[in-house]
């Protein structure tokens, strides 16, 4: 067993599965004192490397592509300190922060374990059900659906619409990108029906607008993950592209127009939509205008 205590938390390798587990001490992430420890197969595993300085250093791991949905749903915008896969090491601590990451890369030799992206997931992912209070509202997850709850300081065009629920089977795919404390962040729940919606978060029925506590709202990652680790494999969709392109040539144009189709009775819906809320006071004129436009401009 090759393992490194620290105050930021604690890696252990027993030549199988990295363990990783957060520190209790208040300088830890909230983040990472909720996501808890991540058991981590070898065979998820790229590369890890100890990076050091003059008074501390970092033990970094680096997953395969596709391995985590965490990483999948997050796409590297995870802050450095929020990151499970990155432990800081106190100076003295150095030697046998190395022989761990040593240990760990000869058992990657080993074990043969490439580097090219996998085909399915790898960790699992949160568990569910999972639950997160935003700036914007509460979301919450069960495994089969999502439930926004609006706060009442969401846009009075959320609020009026009601609790937003979605079925997992209407998903296509979940944005997630931070609340840095300089610029908003959103969790946006892409489905069949809005996958070309170009409403701004604040006003998207959708999309939860991060924009209060960055320390609260980096916690709605865990629901993007916890969804992502739910939806089709990365690899699917890409499989599914490349079935498009080895159509015979004849047969392309007549999918696309399929798709295009389709694409235009999803924005007629919405139009519907918008039109019903117009006329039942929801929207002002000038909410409805802009709503509309964007919109609109999906046709083009």
């Amino acid at each position: 067993m090759a393992e490194v205590i620290q105050r930021d938390g604690t890696w252990a390798f027993d030549g199988s599965t990295i363990r990783i587990t957060p520190g209790l001490h208040r300088s830890v992430p909230l983040f990472r004192q909720t996501y808890g420890e991540v058991a981590v197969p070898l065979a998820a595993v790229s590369d890890v490397v100890y990076e050091s300085e003059r008074r501390h250093g970092r033990l970094r791991m680096r997953l395969r592509e596709g391995a985590d949905p965490l990483l999948q749903a997050t796409g590297g915008r995870l802050p450095d300190a929020a990151d499970p896969y990155r432990l800081a090491v106190d100076a003295d601590r150095s030697g046998i922060a190395e022989y761990v990451a040593e240990e760990i890369r000869h058992a990657l030799l080993l074990d043969e374990v490439p580097k090219e992206p996998t085909a399915s997931y790898l960790l699992p992912g949160p568990p569910v059900p999972v639950s997160v209070r935003s700036s914007d509202g509460t979301v919450s997850f069960d495994g089969a659906q999502v439930r926004i709850d609006w706060a009442d300081t969401s846009d009075r065009i959320k609020r009026a619409t009601g609790p937003r629920i979605i079925c997992l089977g209407d998903l296509v795919q979940v944005e997630w990108l931070p609340n840095s404390g300089h610029e908003d962040g959103f969790l946006r729940f892409v489905t069949r029906e809005t996958v070309f919606s170009k409403l701004p978060p604040e006003r998207d029925p959708y999309t939860l607008d991060l924009w209060g506590s960055v320390r609260r709202d980096l916690l709605t990652a865990l629901v993007a993950a916890a969804v992502t680790a739910r939806l089709p494999h990365p690899s699917a969709r890409t499989g599914a592209a490349s079935t498009l392109r080895d159509l015979p040539a004849a047969a392309v144009p007549a999918q696309q127009d399929r798709d295009r189709a389709d694409h235009h009775d999803v924005l007629l819906r919405r139009l519907r939509e918008l039109g019903e809320l117009h006329r039942d006071g929801v929207l002002t004129d000038e909410e409805f205008a802009m709503a509309k436009a964007a919109v609109l401009r999906g046709f083009e």
